[in-house]
């Protein structure tokens, strides 16, 4: 490839997350709950190198649950189990394009496609890979899923990605969020989600910590701290490379929040 190609592609690459991180400006600034639980993760610097392709399989159940409805139809995650195939692909060394596939076994057995959600995700600082240093970025994600567990339906997340990592330590913190680009909810700004994770490396490859995931309500009023939710995780983090694995058992914090969750994220190679 040549060089004038090369910057072709990376203008390119570039239009396209402007474009893609401007939707919540379209959207109204509408906010969207989110109600499937199909990924369960705070994001760091990670990206496919240019080329790559990559997937991952999302699993979480939760063994305890809410049981009251938001609206009329929802299917609740009390004791059902999500699988998630998310595909990744390198664009440049700092983005990468993903798709997801969540499928949903519910409580009474049934299987079905719960939508599509398509991902940008843009690290522009982060350190040399065994190194030590701050990250920062962006990630993107457009999502359309079945009424059933979203009455919004069509939704975009925005998630910061920010943090610091070394050889033996890592913490990082995803300030999210969520918008509706359609829904009943379009009085409202959108949704704050943070969440961090905290992790130490005790083992060659097995790293030990903590994640905490929360929905606080529209960002311009919060909702009471009873109907928040707020999910303690206690996590642990296999790399045996290629292959990579995520596993942790959650403890919700309040009476609006699942009661306990376990997920895990299993990194799949694909090709060398």
């Amino acid at each position: 490839m040549t060089e004038k190609s090369r910057s072709r592609g990376r203008r390119a690459a570039r239009l396209c997350l402007a474009l893609f991180f401007a939707l919540p400006l379209v959207s109204l600034l509408q906010p969207a709950r989110a109600a499937l639980p199909d990924e369960i993760q705070v994001y760091i610097d990670d990206l496919n190198d240019p080329g790559r392709w990559s997937l991952q399989e999302h699993i979480n159940t939760t063994f305890a649950g809410d049981t009251d409805p938001d609206y009329p139809g929802e299917s609740l995650a009390n004791h059902g189990v999500r699988l998630t195939s998310e595909f990744a692909y390198g664009l440049t060394r700092d983005l990468e394009a993903g798709a997801y596939l969540p499928v949903v076994i519910e409580s009474s057995g049934d299987v079905r496609l719960a939508g599509f959600k398509l991902r940008l995700k843009w690290v522009p600082v982060k350190p040399a890979e065994d190194g030590a240093g701050i990250f920062a970025g962006l990630n993107g994600e457009l999502s359309q899923v079945q009424y059933r567990y979203d009455d919004n339906r069509r939704g975009f997340e925005l998630r910061p990605i920010l943090g610091w990592r070394d050889p033996t330590w890592l913490f990082a913190v995803n300030p999210v969020l969520e918008f509706a680009l359609q829904g009943p909810d379009a009085h409202r700004s959108p949704d704050f989600a943070p969440s961090f994770k905290v992790a130490r490396t005790v083992a060659p490859g097995i790293a030990a910590g903590v994640e905490y995931y929360a929905d606080l309500g529209p960002l311009s009023n919060f909702e009471p701290a009873s109907e928040q939710q707020h999910t303690l995780y206690v996590a642990i983090d296999i790399d045996r490379k290629p292959w990579n694995i995520n596993f942790g058992v959650g403890r919700g914090l309040t009476s609006s929040t699942d009661r306990w969750t376990v997920k895990m994220i299993i990194d799949i190679p694909l090709g060398s």
